[in-house]
Order: structure tokens, then C-alpha cells, then sequence
């Protein structure tokens, strides 16, 4: 391992701890329930960078011992989405916001809440389109789900209309019962409670295992 971020030790003990129930000798144990795959993985989200290149030593290791690995950016999902939109109805809402921001930004950005909720919430948001690229990723490999895992990151990116307690919820049962790590940028407030980017209100609605 090299000494990359041993400057933030809560972020490289998280990662470490992930790594070392991954490859548990009988099963990876991030998760206490066989049937409910899912762990998230909290960091400051000033550690964004330093998060990433830990994130990829941990795929170039994992991969080195004959695991498949998936990293799922939902920045892209969700930048996809907006590609798709008609150019008028993507005009029509910065004008909006352009318009509100002088007398009210906090209108202007609950503005934007509204009309971009539709590209990332609920099953036909972010979540479909998450669960479509497992999909195809189980599909090319098949082979040990005890050796498989996906991560999804850059969450940060969809702040603030992203809710990842939902997305999980959405995606439940939906993955091919393959482990799935949610790179979560946030505060950790108590055992099950997370704060998104350290802005929203601390959100106790987590079943999976937290590692911080």
C-alpha cells in the first residue's frame, strides 16, 4: 500500500476496513444480510481527489486477484439524461432561473429542484439508469458475484437534488444480488445517520453498513 493519504487516516482506515472485509477468506462481509448487498463508504467531501486514486488502487488490487470491478459515475447518468432534453426545454429553464435569481435565489434554486428532480428521482430517475448498466456489466461477466463488486461515485456532483438513501431503495433488488460500495461525500452524525455534503439534514434512512 503506499502512503498516498496517510495525511486523512479516517478516510484511508474506512478504505482499508472495506478492503479487508471484501476479501474475507469465506465471502466478502459488507454486508450482515445475503440478500441485501449494499455498503456505503463516507468521506469528507474535501477528500473528493484523495477519495478517487484510493478508489482506483482499491479496483487495481481487487482486479490484480481476479475480481471485476464496475465504477458507476452518477454525475454521467445524470449528464446523459440532460443531453437527451430538448434544447427548448433546457433553455426555457436557465431563463427561469435567470429571472428569479435577482429577486429570489433561494426561489430560483427550488426552481431548479423541481425541474431536475424529474432526470434524478424516483424509479424512472438516476436509478434506472443504474440499475440498466449492472445489468450489461452482469451480463459481460459472468462469473463469481462473490467476486464482483461496483461502485457508484461522484454523488457529489448531484447536490443538492439527490437523495441516496432513495436511490438504494430504488435500486434494491435490482442488482443481480452483486455487492454495490456508494462512495458517499457527507458528515457521518451517529451510526446510521448521514449528512449529505455536510449541508442537508442528517438522514437516518441507511440500512447498509457504514464504513467512515
Amino acid at each position: 500500500m503506499t502512503g498516498l493519504l496517510f495525511e486523512s487516516p479516517s478516510l484511508e482506515s474506512a478504505i482499508q476496513a472495506l478492503r479487508n472485509d471484501l476479501l474475507d477468506k469465506d465471502s466478502p462481509k459488507i454486508s450482515t444480510m445475503r440478500n441485501y448487498r449494499f455498503a456505503i463508504l463516507q468521506y469528507t467531501p474535501r477528500d473528493e481527489f484523495k477519495l478517487r486514486a484510493r478508489i482506483r488502487w482499491l479496483t487495481d488490487d481487487l482486479k490484480s486477484q481476479g475480481w471485476n470491478v464496475l465504477a458507476i459515475s452518477l454525475q454521467h447518468l445524470f449528464l446523459t439524461r440532460i443531453k437527451k432534453e430538448e434544447q427548448r426545454v433546457l433553455d426555457s429553464m436557465i431563463a427561469t432561473e435567470h429571472r428569479l435569481y435577482p429577486k429570489s435565489p433561494e426561489r430560483a434554486l427550488n426552481h431548479l429542484k423541481d425541474k431536475i428532480a424529474l432526470y434524478v428521482e424516483g424509479s424512472e430517475g438516476v436509478a434506472k439508469d443504474v440499475i440498466a448498466v449492472i445489468d450489461e456489466f452482469a451480463n459481460s461477466y459472468l462469473g463469481d458475484n462473490d467476486r464482483t463488486l461496483i461502485f457508484l461515485g461522484r454523488a457529489g456532483a448531484l447536490y443538492p437534488f439527490f437523495r441516496s438513501s432513495a436511490l438504494l431503495k430504488h435500486i434494491d433488488g435490482k442488482t443481480r444480488n452483486l455487492p454495490v460500495v456508494l462512495l458517499y461525500p457527507g458528515d457521518r452524525k451517529d451510526l446510521n445517520a448521514l449528512s449529505f455534503m455536510g449541508e442537508l439534514p442528517a438522514d437516518r434512512d441507511y440500512r447498509p453498513r457504514i464504513y467512515s
